[in-house]
């Protein structure tokens, strides 16, 4: 029963947690080895995931701190991305802003990525932020504000027009 539980949400919720890992990685590759990982680990301790009340905000946080540790890693350190992409991005109108923004995204530090994307792609709020990211809310608004200014630097681009 459990079994078939795990199988419906993990089926329904593939493609988001891919996704996700994604935006985290830059690397649709690695992206679907985070996946795999974090839905193991989803299976391994599914009958307290079932119970937590928030299954989508457990996975996410499952998947993020698969991000974190793959990224401490010496192995993550040594492997050089190969920078194609097997899956063409969306038509999002201006196909140059969404790609630049990507690249851009890629050259954060993993814990600014994982901000970035945790408050503004999965529109988790500053306290949903820290309890995935097991820190306090002033470390997610600085690394917030962080990444945000490295971001504008880096796509050249006034205050009033970035937001990730």
């Amino acid at each position: 029963m459990h079994d078939a539980e795990f199988t419906d949400y993990v089926s329904g919720k593939a493609s988001w947690l891919r996704q996700v890992a994604f935006l985290l990685c830059g690397d649709w590759h690695r992206a679907d080895e985070v996946v795999q990982i974090a839905i193991t680990r989803l299976f391994v301790h599914w009958s307290r995931v079932r119970v937590a009340g928030n299954i989508d905000g457990y996975a996410r946080t499952v998947l993020v701190n698969v991000y974190l540790a793959e990224r401490r890693s010496p192995w993550a350190r040594r492997m050089v991305p190969l920078g194609g992409q097997e899956e063409p991005p969306a038509d999002n109108g201006d196909l140059d802003r969404v790609l630049d923004l990507r690249g851009a995204l890629a050259k954060l530090p993993p814990r600014q990525r994982a901000v970035v994307v945790l408050r503004y792609y999965c529109d988790l709020s500053v306290e949903e932020t820290a309890r995935t990211l097991r820190c306090s809310q002033g470390n997610v608004k600085s690394q917030t504000a962080r990444a945000i200014d490295r971001l504008r630097r880096m796509l050249h681009t006034p205050a009033e027009e970035v937001r990730p």
